[in-house]
């Protein structure tokens, strides 16, 4: 009984530990109108369309919300001038300068461009994340975490690399 005791209070703890978390999460991160269906967004295609134009690994990713191996992006360690675009539509998502080394193996920036990402409460895997989105188009692009710098924003937005296209800075 009493190990029984136990792990239930163990079981509220961790439970409240991460509603704490994602109030944090939400009071930090733009509040958007989201988009309920595919038909509420700027770029809509048919699945079939998705894939003419994607990749198999981009549309999983995108389209699929899968996840992109860590360390193997091919975004992950760049640091060029520039700004990232949703590799599905073209739109502007993240300045360079909002990019950081979080070390967790995807890119990571404290910030999106205003307006240009939604947020979704995200309950897979067992735990509660809040996912974003592309805007225009409504492809994953990864989550977002209240575990970044905390001289700028505090926000981790952890990206798949396949899920955009680095544009460089003109000279």
């Amino acid at each position: 009984m009493k190990k029984i005791f136990i792990i239930m209070f163990l079981f509220s703890l961790v439970a409240c530990q991460s509603q704490e978390k994602k109030k944090a999460i939400e009071t930090k991160v733009e509040t958007v109108q989201q988009p309920t269906k595919k038909g509420d967004f700027k770029v809509t295609k048919t699945d079939a369309e998705w894939k003419k134009v994607l990749t198999q690994e981009q549309y999983d990713v995108l389209r699929q919300k899968a996840t992109e191996r860590p360390f193997t992006g091919e975004y992950y360690k760049n640091f060029k001038k520039g700004v990232y675009v949703c590799a599905a539509c073209g739109n502007p998502l993240f300045k360079s300068d909002a990019k950081f080394d979080s070390e967790c193996g995807w890119p990571s920036f404290d910030q999106a461009i205003p307006g240009s990402v939604i947020y979704k409460e995200d309950k897979s895997l067992g735990m509660i994340r809040t996912e974003v989105m592309c805007a225009n188009c409504g492809s994953h692009l990864g989550h977002v975490f209240d575990d970044g710098p905390k001289e700028t924003t505090g926000n981790r937005f952890c990206t798949n690399s396949v899920s955009i296209k680095f544009i460089p800075a003109q000279k």
